[in-house]
């Protein structure tokens, strides 16, 4: 299928091949019939990616602020790599979609195939969406008319933040898309309005749409005209759709409103807000999420679960339904904001338009007729991205997962070690086709399935969410392929002892967990050092981990598996291939609990009692402040010490011709980890990582977690 992706390194916006997404749980498959590309939103994100990096930072302090935080712990050079990635990746466009559903995954109730829906997905022929970011379109909506649904609710939230009641005067500044909507569905709901803008052929529009007084804002007083509008008592409201840096709207609103009036930020300006314009006059002043209650909220946009009507009237699938019947009844009139029409075919030159200064409002592409057909037979779900160059001694890798990791690390790690890259699978398509076309994959997919019956693959690397490792691992080894995964191998203790007993029913195939850190030149240079030593080791382990919000995904036990099985196992790992022997005993404490702590037990304190008598301890921190390096290791033995901060420096005390071992980088072993895997599958070494080991390490840290829970 096509989509429209945009560089975040030079802006430019291209019409590319992706492998067609699977309707998943709580999702529903869409075929594009209409998008509407945003002249504000979406010109802005061009004009972001078209920016230099100096003036990038200059529009994102808070991101340069945590990248100076990663140079001081990590390095210049592991910093620059990180931001570089980061940027390297491409931008999915579009957030106003019209379509036919085509597929409904599982947990989908209200929708079926055939139905015409509108929602918030991107520009492609084929998108997935949650349920709860999709609404029916009445029969007497067009698909144009549709497609200005999200951008019409996005107004609606700001509206309904305002609280306006009937007969209040309301100023709308900035009379883009979402202005002159909003400036509609004021009037619908009984309101004066004044709307301001600088461009006169917007001011035109919104007379026609009700707008009881426009002005320009430049070369009249807009106070003046306000007071008079307002009949001498200042406004009700001000709803501010602008996009601009400038402070001036929010000063103007300030000083148009009446004592305890609302002001409402719906687009973007600057926020260096006058006390005293707010204090004397006891001004309230909110800015406006987005599409309204829900979003942004994973519960509900991707668990499925719904707020209670009775609690939360209006929620963002609700507001596009509210707007969908304003313009089933006429009252919301969206014909005269379309100012071109083009062709997905010409979308580079749709967005050529949208970057020159030719005016323009909505600008709606339509999608070829085929993509009207009610099922998926005509979208692949994998493409063809290079030809295929054998590589003598294999391994043929299939890479399920595309994520940030797996893309800016273990990719790159896999093609250095000389591995021939055939598939690589992604949920959505997108990153799989962008890391395929980076790395030459052979293809990109979205079938998972696919990739394992593949006969040209014998070997696959997982890279996916941790709730999909155990699943996925079993198929791999079932399907006859060596199997990479990176950490954790699984989430509960029944899932880790199946697959011990598929892996050791399969001897003659490898199962290898990414625990990188163990291969790490300084951590090797450790291991040898200590293994001269024979009596028994305290190892400190400490880990600044950082805070992770409660909601996200990693902190879920079902979904992520909490932070000591989705991370705390390196270092448990880690602790382990240094004592050289079984871990016989293990117990865990987190912190007390505390009103300002929702999650404890990613602030814990491991013990691990090994079988010659040595004791480690982790402790696993994400209260920290993240300007301190991440992770530091001391050993104590024998009346030495081995200090390693954060696998650059190593220092040695005691030890005779061993003082330090410094690097230029930091280095935490996993291109030594892929290589040693890759050289066992060609039959060169024996498996980097004994069996026996990774299910001990994997259990450990699986009752550790269960423990602190």
């Amino acid at each position: 299928m096509k989509q429209i992706l945009q560089s975040l390194t030079d802006g430019r916006t291209r019409l590319v091949d992706v492998p067609a997404p699977r309707a998943a749980h709580g999702q529903v498959l869409i075929h594009s019939r209409v998008t509407l590309i945003s002249a504000g939103t979406e010109r802005m994100l061009v004009e972001f990616g078209k920016a230099s990096w100096l003036d990038k930072a200059r529009l994102q302090p808070d991101k340069v602020r945590m990248v100076l935080d990663k140079v001081r712990t990590d390095g210049i050079a592991a910093t620059f790599d990180a931001v570089r990635s980061k940027l390297d990746q491409p931008l999915a466009l579009g957030y106003c979609n019209v379509g036919r559903i085509a597929q409904v995954g599982s947990g989908v109730e209200g929708f079926k195939v055939g139905d015409r829906v509108v929602s918030n997905g991107r520009h492609a022929e084929v998108v997935c969406v949650p349920k709860h970011l999709c609404a029916h379109i009445p029969d007497s909506v067009s698909d144009e008319q549709a497609a200005f649904t999200v951008v019409a609710a996005i107004g609606l939230q700001g509206i309904r933040l305002a609280n306006p009641t009937l007969g209040e005067c309301v100023v709308v500044i900035g009379l883009g898309l979402i202005g002159l909507l909003t400036v509609q569905m004021l009037r619908a709901q009984g309101c004066r309005v004044l709307g301001i803008d600088p461009d006169p052929a917007r001011l035109t529009l919104a007379l026609q749409f009700g707008a009881d007084i426009v002005i320009s804002g430049s070369g009249e007083d807009v106070q003046v005209a306000a007071l008079t509008f307002s009949r001498g008592r200042g406004v009700d409201a001000v709803i501010i759709a602008a996009a601009t840096q400038s402070n001036d709207p929010v000063s103007q609103a300030a000083q148009m409103c009446r004592k305890r009036g609302r002001i409402i930020l719906v687009g973007v300006a600057g926020l260096a807000l006058s006390r005293g314009d707010f204090y004397e006059k006891e001004l309230t002043f909110q800015v406006s999420c987005s599409y309204g209650p829900g979003r942004y909220d994973s519960a509900y946009e991707e668990g499925g679960q719904d707020y209670p009507v009775g609690f939360v009237r209006w929620t963002e699938q609700r507001n596009f339904e509210a707007v969908l019947d304003l313009m089933a009844s006429g009252q919301l009139d969206v014909a005269p904001l379309i100012s071109h029409r083009f062709e997905l075919a010409q979308a580079e030159a749709a967005y050529a338009l949208l970057a020159s200064k030719e005016p323009s409002l909505g600008i709606a592409l339509n999608y070829p007729a085929e993509s009207d057909a009610a099922d998926e037979a005509p979208f692949q779900r994998r493409v063809t991205l290079a030809p295929v160059t054998a590589k003598p001694g294999g391994p043929r890798v299939a890479f399920l997962g595309a994520g940030n990791y797996a893309g800016r690390v273990l990719i790159p790690a896999f093609k250095a070690a000389g591995a021939q890259l055939q598939v690589v699978v992604s949920g959505g398509g997108l990153s799989a086709a962008h890391f395929g076309r980076k790395f030459g994959f052979a293809e990109a997919g979205t079938d998972s399935v696919a990739a394992l019956a593949d006969p040209a693959v014998d070997s696959v690397a997982i890279a996916t969410r941790h709730d999909c490792h155990a699943r996925q691992v079993l198929a791999a080894l079932e399907a006859g392929k060596h199997v990479f995964c990176e950490k954790p191998l699984c989430l509960t203790l029944d899932e880790l002892t199946e697959i011990e007993g598929v892996a050791l029913s399969r001897p003659g195939q490898l199962l290898m967990v990414g625990f990188n850190r163990r291969f790490a030149p300084q951590v090797m240079k450790m291991k040898a050092l200590l293994d001269s030593v024979d009596q028994p080791r305290s190892f400190v382990m400490t880990v600044n981990a950082g805070a992770i919000p409660a909601a996200h995904w990693t902190q879920d036990p079902a979904v992520g598996g909490g932070r000591i099985i989705g991370e705390g196992c390196h270092f448990i790992d880690l602790l382990r291939y240094l004592a050289g022997v079984r871990i016989v005993r293990h117990h865990a404490v987190a912190l007390g609990r505390h009103p300002a702590m929702e999650v404890r037990d990613d602030k814990a304190t491991i013990v691990l009692e090994f079988a010659d008598g040595s004791v480690g301890t982790v402790h696993y921190l994400a209260n920290g402040e993240k300007g301190f390096p991440k992770e530091r290791l001391e050993v104590f033995c024998a009346g030495r010490v081995l200090q390693l901060d954060n696998f650059r420096k190593l220092r040695g005390w005691g030890w005779r011709g061993f003082s330090r071992m410094n690097l230029w980088r930091q280095d935490k072993g996993t291109q030594r980890c892929v290589d040693l895997f890759v050289s066992a599958v060609r039959g060169k070494r024996p498996a980097p990582l004994p069996l026996q080991e990774l299910i001990e390490v994997s259990r450990v840290s699986i009752e550790v977690a269960e423990a602190l829970r």
